[in-house]
């Protein structure tokens, strides 16, 4: 039995989301289709009041940037972005080409082969959100893309310097201060200044993801990404206070955030609540934090881990921490999350920042169908196919003729029936080839 301690009035906003976001979109992707450089700087201009001479920045204007960036944070960008390149390294090797022979002189074959341009989107409205350049820019160079851009906007007119050297630093072959809707158009449909690319990856706000939704499929994207999102599981082992800290880590990215609290234990849960109550007072980002909580956050009580687990996988968070006596159950409860983070010694914040695996994941339930970013979203897995083998070939040339003409494929048949025809001599028997179609060990 579920007991709903807090309910999230705000959730059928966020359903509803914005009408008008959809209409600006394709307003300023159709115009970058007609006008391509112009239409981008109008757009800059009106959105971000950034006009400058050029949008991509030259060698010279990023040397003298990251010249002004303090040394201690040059330093923990390295960490960072060398304990994301070792986690991606690890599931690039993960990934592996082969090719077997099933058949006498068959051979089928499959390859990873990485995306020849990228184009990365590093958001700055609120935040200068330096995280994402290491998150898209470092996972795809390790996946081999020889061609990778960066975009992200000016913040309040100002160069996000830190931002821009973690895009270096990261290995963009282009970065430019570009932000929003026409970043997107120009980096996915090209201008005169900008060679369009084969995919584009990376979070921003709902007009960002709107025109991510509009470009799939004239190029490929990461993932639909809605608002950040927490979902905790907590038994009477945790700590509130931990708990409460936790949730509103994640509700300060905006006012539309959900944080969401599933525990077996009302006293932690009305604690949480307390707790939550006064870091609220003097939160510095209380503004985005507030409204977050107060619309869209969620304290559930159950009557087990059991059904913790399954409340949980009900939301399909795209974060969900495990506060509990023994974390790693959720390993074998849990199937529907974004990213997992066990134990009260790791948090979401060290997911978004710092640890090493990918921040950018599945929101608004997608986690059901789709995991986050990763290597292999940068990969294209294709597969070849070889016959040498006379034999093999009239075989599976007869065959082919049979199963084309029961779908009515006269075409199909006759490439089989050519083959068949040529290399009947050397056909064998579907028994003789048999034992090389039965699986190993049969």
């Amino acid at each position: 039995m579920i007991n709903n301690l807090k309910n999230a009035p705000g959730t059928g906003k966020l359903a509803a989301g914005r009408t008008d976001v959809a209409e600006v979109v394709s307003g300023i992707l159709t115009d970058v289709r007609l006008r391509g450089d112009i239409a981008v700087r109008e757009a800059s201009e009106r959105f971000d009041k950034w006009t400058p001479e050029s949008f991509r920045l030259s060698p010279e204007e990023i040397v003298a940037i990251v010249a002004g960036v303090p040394q201690q944070v040059i330093d923990d960008i390295a960490f960072v972005q060398a304990n994301v390149r070792r986690f991606a390294e690890h599931q690039r090797a993960s990934l592996t080409d082969f090719e077997v022979e099933t058949m006498p002189g068959v051979f089928l074959g499959q390859r990873n082969i990485p995306v020849s341009a990228v184009g990365a989107y590093v958001p700055g409205g609120r935040y200068p959100l330096t995280a994402s350049a290491h998150m898209t820019i470092v996972t795809a160079k390790v996946a081999g893309v020889p061609r990778v851009i960066a975009c992200t906007p000016p913040i309040r007119g100002e160069i996000p310097a830190a931002t821009v050297a973690a895009m270096v630093m990261a290995g963009a072959d282009e970065i430019y201060l570009l932000g929003g809707v026409q970043a997107m158009a120009a980096m996915a449909i090209g201008t005169e200044t900008m060679t369009r690319v084969d995919m584009i990856a990376g979070p921003g706000n709902a007009y960002v993801a709107e025109a991510k939704r509009q470009l799939f499929g004239e190029v490929g994207i990461d993932l639909f990404a809605g608002p950040t999102e927490i979902l905790v599981i907590a038994d009477d082992s945790a700590d509130p206070f931990v708990v409460a800290v936790d949730l509103l880590s994640q509700a300060e990215h905006g006012p539309d955030s959900p944080a969401i609290l599933v525990t077996t234990s009302e006293p932690l849960a009305r604690d949480a609540l307390t707790h939550i109550d006064t870091l609220l007072v003097d939160m510095p980002t209380r503004d985005f934090a507030a409204p977050a909580w107060n619309d869209h956050g969620q304290v559930l009580v159950v009557d087990s881990l059991d059904e913790a687990f399954e409340v949980a996988n009900s939301f399909a968070s795209e974060h969900v921490q495990v506060l509990t006596r023994d974390p790693r159950q959720a390993l074998e409860k849990m199937h529907d999350f974004g990213a997992l983070f066990l134990g009260e010694g790791t948090c979401v914040s060290y997911g978004d920042k710092v640890i090493g695996t990918n921040h950018v994941l599945p929101t608004r339930g997608s986690s059901r169908f789709t995991g986050g970013l990763w290597v292999g979203k940068y990969l294209k897995t294709v597969t070849y196919q070889e016959v040498t083998d006379r034999a093999s070939s009239a075989l599976l040339g007869e065959v082919c003729g049979r199963a084309a003409r029961i779908e009515l494929f006269e075409g199909h048949a006759r490439s089989g029936d050519v083959r068949a025809a040529k290399y009947a001599g050397a056909a064998l028997s579907w028994s003789e080839h048999q034992f090389e179609l039965e699986p190993e060990g049969a």
